[in-house]
């Protein structure tokens, strides 16, 4: 079956958007980054990939890199033991977070940039800005906790990074780094940041799009969930019983 004009339409209008997306720098002559490849397409045999991030710079200062996915509502929910067994009693909703974070350095965050600059730019995890909804009446402590459970569950799917990885020089002003992408990605838009820092402070920044899309046979089932969710959960409960159907014959015959 060939694919739809309408999504060859929207994979291409995704890449041209992904090429042709401003850089952002400060100071345009001196960094320069590009990635190996500005789309992702997620099949049906998809386990992962790598994008390696290379670029030049003039300066004398460090490089930090920086991958935020698409950002969306997330609830994290607490579980407590009742009557002996694990129950989810309690949740906390956060704005705009990112399904997918990554960061590589080419040294000690702690050492490259100052506290403020960490937190204005998200420099690592514990400087994600995550926006609790309707936080009235909970501790900050509380609030904590819910923001540590979300990052340990990002960690555990390999969609946050746990420690930076390395952005390696390859002589004066050549470096690269490689950025992993799980399979358990997302599609959407990705942003790429690049800084460069001296004394704690950003001398260069610049800014690319890696675009991540689903294609062939997934993104047929993933449109139809998107698109007709209860048809799609219907159509599943009834796959679901036909199959156990099929399976108690079979087993009836052997």
């Amino acid at each position: 079956m060939s694919r739809p004009p309408a999504r060859i339409a929207v994979l291409l209008a995704l890449l041209i958007l992904a090429l042709l997306a401003p850089r952002e720098r400060v100071r345009a002559e001196d960094l320069a980054a590009d990635l190996s490849k500005h789309l992702i397409a997620i099949t049906t045999a998809f386990v992962g990939t790598e994008v390696v991030l290379f670029g030049t710079s003039d300066g004398q200062g460090d490089i930090v890199v920086t991958v935020h996915g698409p950002r969306q509502d997330t609830v994290v929910w607490r579980k407590d033991r009742v009557a002996g067994i694990w129950l989810n009693r309690d949740s906390v909703e956060f704005a705009d977070v990112p399904d997918y974070y990554a960061i590589a350095a080419s040294g000690p965050l702690e050492r490259i940039a100052r506290p403020d600059v960490r937190a204005r730019l998200e420099l690592g995890v514990e400087y994600l800005r995550l926006e609790p909804r309707d936080a009235a009446g909970r501790e900050a402590g509380e609030i904590a906790s819910f923001e540590d459970a979300l990052v340990r569950n990002k960690q555990r799917q390999r969609l946050y990074t746990e420690e930076p990885g390395d952005v390696n020089f390859i002589g004066p002003r050549l470096f690269r780094t490689t950025l992993n992408f799980p399979a358990s990605v997302q599609p959407g838009i990705y942003q790429v940041q690049v800084f460069e820092l001296e004394d704690g402070q950003v001398t260069d920044a610049q800014r690319s799009t890696l675009v991540i899309s689903k294609v062939g046979v997934e993104a047929d089932i993933f449109d139809f969930a998107q698109q007709a969710s209860a048809l799609y959960g219907l159509t599943a409960i009834v796959i679901a019983v036909v199959s156990g159907w099929l399976a108690g014959v079979i087993f009836r015959r052997a």
